[in-house]
């Protein structure tokens, strides 16, 4: 019902302003997703005491959110599409904005034309092909709580189901789907400005900024056909610099990121397997946003009862250039009971262990604690509703 009427009154505004509507659709659709989450962990070598979050969070399971997606038949097989979603916060009273901790932050926003024989091409802010590949091939769903999900966003990686795998600025292309192969590309404006030298001018000066200065892009093919998926990708942040653009030595370089990962249904059991690594050209600072890493995943998961029931394991190398190598791992339980086709409960356990060079971690599911310190360990276990329409 709240979908029909929504519809009605995109359709009655549309009518009103003289726009025909009779081959246009539009849906509102979201989900809902609050639990309890305890989390615990050292607070660092030298550091008396514990770090630890009790309370509610919002989505462990999945990210709440509330979108519009529509399309709009032109003919001969083409139509327009548009997708606006935005992150919702149900646990505080963050009302509407860009403020991404306190209300409305945008996941999706794009428009584009989309045709059954060529493919999809769309502008906007939009998922990269590391994304959806991560989420495909994830024991533990892509949750919060989930090895990949935690150590992939810890690390700064862009291959992550996580924020940083969404690129502003975006054009995008998806191929149809030929005999279970699906290629995808994006590529995302950089739109650096600099400060012109002796001023506090932002400007878009060719002295002090490039075109290219932290661009984003990249392709992914994605194999599914029967109990088989298979997912590669590779993507790549150009001429790495600060923002306003600030050119120092040992920055200005690209960081290189190269995933591939896979499940296989047996029926009885799905097993997920996943290898991805980056490399940083840059220095210093710029390093240390996202150090060079090698990070592999396995999980399965079982149907048990109603419900289906997910296991899994990870472990990521840092390379820290002039002191010991660090690595952290986690390993995860997750369990998730359906009520209906829309509605479940679930419960999730996470543990992670981080060497004495490691990067500092956390619970992502956790509203910015930080739990996970090098050299020591951390664990969270969070159980909620979730809840899409």
């Amino acid at each position: 019902m709240q979908k029909k009427l929504i519809a009605l009154a995109v359709a009655g505004l549309a009518s009103a302003s003289g726009v025909a509507v009779a081959q246009t659709n539009v849906t509102l659709y979201g989900v809902i997703d609050v639990g309890y989450l305890y989390a615990s962990g050292n607070a660092g070598r030298n550091i008396p005491g514990n770090n630890t979050f009790s309370g509610l969070v919002d989505g462990i399971d999945a990210g709440p959110r509330v979108g519009f997606k529509g399309e709009e038949a032109l003919g001969n097989g083409l139509k327009a599409v548009f997708t606006l979603e935005y992150g919702i916060t149900p646990t505080r009273n963050g009302g509407l904005g860009n403020d991404v901790a306190n209300g409305l932050n945008a996941r999706q926003q794009f428009v584009g034309l989309s045709s059954s024989k060529y493919g999809t091409v769309a502008l906007g802010r939009q998922y990269a092909p590391g994304f959806n590949a991560t989420a495909n091939n994830d024991a533990l769903d892509a949750s919060n709580l989930s090895i990949q999900s935690s150590l992939s966003a810890i690390a700064g990686d862009t291959i992550t189901p996580n924020s940083p795998g969404r690129f502003n600025n975006a054009i995008t292309y998806t191929s149809p789907t030929f005999s279970g192969v699906t290629f995808s590309a994006i590529y995302g404006f950089g739109e650096t400005q600099g400060t012109y030298p002796g001023t506090n001018t932002l400007t878009y000066n060719d002295k002090t900024t490039s075109v290219s200065d932290n661009g984003q892009w990249g392709v992914g093919l994605n194999y599914a056909n029967g109990p088989i998926n298979l997912d590669a990708v590779y993507q790549q942040r150009n001429s790495v610099v600060g923002s306003p653009a600030l050119k120092l030595p040992g920055n200005g370089d690209s960081i290189n990121e190269w995933y591939v990962g896979g499940t296989y249904d047996f029926q009885v059991v799905k097993v997920y397997a996943s290898y991805q690594g980056l490399h940083n050209n840059n220095d210093g600072a710029f390093y240390a946003i996202a150090p060079n890493n090698n990070f592999w995943t396995v999980g399965l998961t079982a149907p048990i009862g109603r419900g289906t029931f997910g296991i899994g394991y990870g472990r990521m190398t840092i390379d820290n250039k002039n002191i010991d190598n660090g690595n952290s791992w986690g390993a995860g339980l997750m369990y998730t009971y359906p009520l209906s086709k829309r509605t479940a409960l679930y419960a999730a356990y996470s543990y992670f262990s981080n060497s004495d060079t490691s990067i500092n971690g956390s619970s992502i599911a956790n509203p910015g604690a930080l739990i996970g310190a090098p050299g020591e360990s951390n664990f969270a276990i969070g159980a909620g509703l979730r809840h899409s329409f």
